[in-house]
């Protein structure tokens, strides 16, 4: 008995000595067990500001395409605005031209052939911006690029043939810049 009253203390004393060691890796894995939260709460927010990130930059590549497009839109709408506004003089130089001429030839020769200049000279101009004339005479009558102001009744032209052109009208590249004012015939 005395044997076992012997070993007993001796086990309790490596019991005891267990116990710490016991305790301690407890609290290791207790600790461990308290960073797995932390480190995958780290994780998340990485990825949810990776995510962000991921969204303002496509945001503002889109934000920027965008800009680029507008851009490009009103410089264009700009453009063609300017040029619209030049069409009312080749109108006036066309009918300038149009006009007959009177008793002084030489003098008249002298204008027509200076209103020709400056005709030919906005025609180059407009075709540098890619801005072209219609021919709407002879043509059937097209709503998306002639304007009727008057039918005309009409035996010896087809219906819906434009008959004379009252205002021309020009193309820039290949959209409308500015219907053509026209007469259309009608069938009797």
């Amino acid at each position: 008995m005395g044997d076992e009253a012997q070993s007993a203390p001796s086990e309790d004393a490596t019991d005891t000595e267990a116990v710490p060691e016991a305790v301690s890796e407890g609290a290791a894995e207790a600790n461990t067990a308290a960073d797995v939260p932390f480190v995958e709460q780290l994780q998340r927010e990485r990825d949810e500001f990776k995510d962000l990130l991921l969204r303002k930059t496509a945001e503002f590549d889109n934000y920027r395409k965008r800009i680029d497009r507008d851009r490009e839109r009103m410089i264009k709408h700009a453009g063609a605005e300017v040029l619209e506004q030049l069409l009312p003089v080749i109108d006036d130089l066309e009918r300038a031209l149009d006009v007959a001429t009177g008793d002084d030839a030489s003098g008249e020769d002298a204008y027509r052939r200076g209103v020709e200049i400056i005709h030919r000279q906005l025609l180059d101009l407009l075709r540098k911006y890619r801005v072209t004339p219609m021919d709407a005479v002879g043509s059937d009558f097209d709503p998306h690029i002639h304007q009727a102001v008057v039918h005309e009744p009409s035996t010896t032209h087809r219906d819906g043939e434009v008959t004379v052109e009252l205002r021309r009208g020009y193309m820039l590249g290949d959209n409308l810049l500015r219907a053509a004012m026209v007469k259309v015939a009608k069938r009797e």
